[in-house]
């Protein structure tokens, strides 16, 4: 109980500063109309795990009416209780743990009809952008289409962790682009799953490329996860973020 408590502090003290971040700073959405269009239908809304920060304020003044995949772990319960304020239903699970309960939940959601699910397929552990199969068999299931959304700005906080969390400073200038619907056919052989799967991955890690070229930040790393990364920051050998754009 005490936990819960805290983390519900914790929640709003992080809602508030990040409203504080998304009003003060000059924002620019690219592809809007698709996040309009399908705010309040069956859609699978996708993003990197490191760049959730500034998408909560943009879904609740969206008026978006969506579910979100959080883990069972207590950090997850965490953000789950953050995603809460900014009007995020929780499911909970994740590949590793309880993953058929969240199949089977997202697809009840999906099927309704009125609501999106949202979901990084990289998380909650790793490895760092790269697309699990989870979103593709939702939209295999149930017919909705697959978004992709990421989102950048010129002054940030790049945080040590696996899946370098970028946490945005007021002020500043960020664009979001909200991808292309993608749709998978529930009649999808295993070889055009596999590659439907890698188009996805390469068209999120194209828009994270994209966005963050021309805010000219240091380039992420793929293939990280959270075990490998806490292990090598033990013994020293954290990999380091190097500038590569020009």
């Amino acid at each position: 109980m005490g936990l819960s408590i805290f983390q519900w502090v914790i929640a709003a003290v992080m809602a508030v500063l990040m409203w504080f971040v998304y009003f003060t700073c000059r924002k620019k959405v690219v592809n809007y109309e698709t996040f309009k269009k399908f705010r309040h239908k069956p859609a699978i809304f996708v993003f990197w795990h490191g760049r959730s920060f500034m998408l909560s304020p943009i879904v609740c003044l969206g008026g978006m009416k969506s579910y979100a995949v959080a883990s069972k772990h207590k950090d997850g319960r965490m953000m789950a209780k953050l995603q809460h304020l900014f009007g995020l239903r929780a499911i909970y699970g994740s590949s590793h743990n309880g993953g058929l309960c969240v199949l089977r939940d997202g697809v009840r959601v999906l099927r309704r009809g009125d609501h999106s699910l949202c979901i990084s397929p990289d998380g909650p552990g790793g490895p760092s952008l790269r697309v699990q199969e989870g979103a593709l068999y939702f939209a295999k299931m149930t017919g909705a289409p697959i978004i992709p959304v990421c989102f950048s700005a010129r002054h940030v906080w790049i945080q040590r962790r696996w899946d370098r969390y970028l946490l945005v400073y007021p002020f500043t200038r960020v664009k979001c682009i909200v991808g292309k619907p993608m749709y998978i056919d529930s009649k999808i052989s295993d070889s055009d799953f596999e590659s439907r799967r890698k188009e996805l991955e390469d068209i999120m890690v194209g828009q994270l490329r994209e966005l963050d070229s021309e805010f000219n930040l240091p380039v992420v790393e793929q293939d990280m996860n959270s075990a490998d990364f806490k292990k090598a920051k033990r013994e020293g050998r954290e990999p380091k973020l190097t500038k590569r754009y020009k």
